[in-house]
């Protein structure tokens, strides 16, 4: 990296810094962070954005909406940190994992039985497709050993499908299907180029082939977008940090109060951008697990060479860090597991009033409780005594590949008080540990060991869930400078485009550090996590075999 990349000349001939804009879309809000080349977020903004739910195992969202929400973000950001817009060297995005089906002219389509035009996403979460995966499923085609033998409903493919057969018409209407990551970096520059961590990792595209396996889409049914040669989902793919048409248009940099010509990076999805920001801190990609810990989980493990693990997709070819190939799994509820355990609790009315008025969340409360009632953070595992959970409410996503399993608690008693709820508390983040585990084992057997987790995502951040977390897995659990390293991901690909860096792998060394690491328990804790995960074990497998 050069001194003439990091600062720009002005009129006067002085010389000041360059900034880069991360932006992330979550399932919640949409959030922008501007970050100083040496990964300091200067500054940060967050809207909210709507979820619209709908029996079927429905959930849609709006791109204009969403749109809306980055662009006020994004100048929210550059008010607060008071950083004109010549100083931007690029941004970059990230976003969910879902589809956006827009007609001619970029007009939002109905994706669902509201019939209205402005619920034109099917969220990465919506699960209306799980016949479709099926189907899909049980035709067996060569493209499957790249998502670990079994496509998800939460994958693109089933989805496209489903609306072929229940919304022909919107179907037939519709002139592009985007990623929801892709539909941002089109809206920001009108390129239609889409990125090869979405297409990938979500949609079957063969990165390593650079090519759409055109027998696969005839086979499940779609064969009417082969014939079309894939216009509506993709003829340009290019990888992650490459800078997109002419950078922003005149129209969307009006919006975001940035330049006209702000170079803007092809994205990633959300959880590769924490990937990204977390996993080049220590240097050393490959021996890190990616853990993205937020409504739901990520886990991303990088390999030299292909390693195909049963129940795990990939592997995917440059989808997060170039020329290299890329494990992804995860948990299809984790933060949102927690959230739902508590919610079923008889003093959880209570104790969040308790937070509120403390002015901190529910986690953190709870949090804050077992710490003070454990000897050391590893110690909070005992007040978890005899409970225990499979915290499956909204099936498997790895190792199991497997929608249909659910949840299981044992060992809950009568109890309604304070102190049950923390221990109920307590065994739900231990359950996120045991599968966290049970996918690193599964990939290890493959092929694919890793040696450290880099930990990032809102529902990651306390540091009594950190440990549990190492003490669950056996791994030390290593978290970043960076709060949000998400959104720095995101920025770290602006930079690219930018060409503040040379590559991603240069970016990541560059912005990311290592701040902590919390190692693993030993003696009597290690063996009670053992103890404990074979319990996990042993209830996952008898509810499988109720089913």
């Amino acid at each position: 990296m050069t001194s003439e990349n990091t600062t720009s000349g002005a009129a006067d001939g002085t010389r000041h810094v360059r900034y880069v804009i991360g932006v992330d879309v979550g399932t919640g809000s949409a959030r922008a962070g501007i970050f100083d080349s040496a990964g300091r977020m200067v500054a940060s903004a967050k809207r909210d954005i709507t979820l619209f739910h709908a029996s079927g195992s429905i959930v849609e969202q709006s791109s204009g909406e969403i749109w809306n929400a980055v662009c006020q973000s994004v100048k929210d950001a550059l008010a607060q940190a008071a950083v004109s817009p010549d100083r931007i060297a690029g941004i970059g995005f990230d976003a969910t994992c879902s589809l956006v089906v827009l007609g001619e002219g970029g007009a939002p389509l109905p994706v669902g039985p509201s019939e209205q035009a402005e619920r034109d996403i099917i969220v990465w979460m919506d699960h209306r497709a799980v016949e479709q995966a099926e189907r899909i499923n049980a035709g067996g085609h060569e493209v499957l050993k790249f998502v670990g033998g079994r496509i998800s409903p939460e994958m693109e493919t089933p989805k496209l499908l489903w609306l072929l057969e229940n919304r022909p018409g919107v179907f037939a209407a519709a002139w592009q299907f985007f990623d929801l990551t892709d539909f941002l970096t089109w809206r920001a520059t009108g390129d239609l180029s889409r990125s090869t961590c979405t297409v990938t990792c979500k949609w079957t595209y063969l990165a390593h082939e650079r090519r759409w396996d055109e027998s696969y889409f005839r086979s499940v049914g779609l064969g009417v977008l082969a014939d079309e040669a894939f216009a509506r989902i993709g003829q340009s793919v290019v990888d992650p940090g490459t800078p997109l048409g002419s950078g922003l248009s005149a129209n969307a940099a009006a919006e975001l109060g940035l330049l006209a010509g702000t170079p803007v990076a092809t994205g990633v999805i959300d959880a590769h951008a924490g990937g990204i920001g977390t996993v080049g801190a220590d240097g050393e990609p490959e021996s890190c697990l990616g853990y993205v810990f937020g409504t739901s989980s990520c886990t991303m493990t990088t390999t030299r060479s292909p390693v195909f693990v049963p129940g795990v997709w990939g592997p995917y070819f440059s989808a997060m860090v170039p020329d290299a190939w890329l494990n992804e799994g995860g948990q299809s509820v984790a933060g949102a597991a927690i959230e739902r355990l508590l919610s079923m609790h008889p003093a959880t009315p209570d104790a969040r009033r308790r937070a509120e008025h403390e002015g901190q969340s529910l986690p953190v409360l709870l949090a804050g409780l077992a710490a003070q009632a454990s000897d050391g953070l590893s110690g909070a595992v005992l007040l978890a005594d005899g409970l225990h959970v499979v915290p499956e409410f909204l099936g498997n996503r790895a190792p199991f590949a497997d929608p249909h399993a659910r949840a299981v608690i044992a060992g809950l008693g009568m109890d309604d008080d304070l102190n049950s709820l923390v221990a109920l508390y307590i065994a739900g983040i231990c359950s996120i540990g045991y599968g966290l585990r049970q996918i690193i084992e599964a990939q290890a057997a493959a092929g694919a060991p890793i040696e450290r987790i880099v930990i990032s995502g809102g529902a990651g951040r306390l540091d009594l869930v950190r440990q549990l977390l190492a003490d669950a897995t056996g791994k030390p659990v290593l978290a970043t400078q960076a709060e949000e390293p998400v959104l720095l991901g995101a920025a770290i690909l602006g930079g690219v485009a930018g060409r503040l860096f040379d590559d991603v792998r240069s970016g990541m060394a560059s912005m990311s550090q290592i701040s902590r690491a919390y190692q693993p328990d030993a003696g009597d804790i290690a063996a009670l996590h053992e103890a404990r995960y074979r319990a996990f074990r042993q209830l996952q497998s008898v509810a499988r075999e109720i089913r």
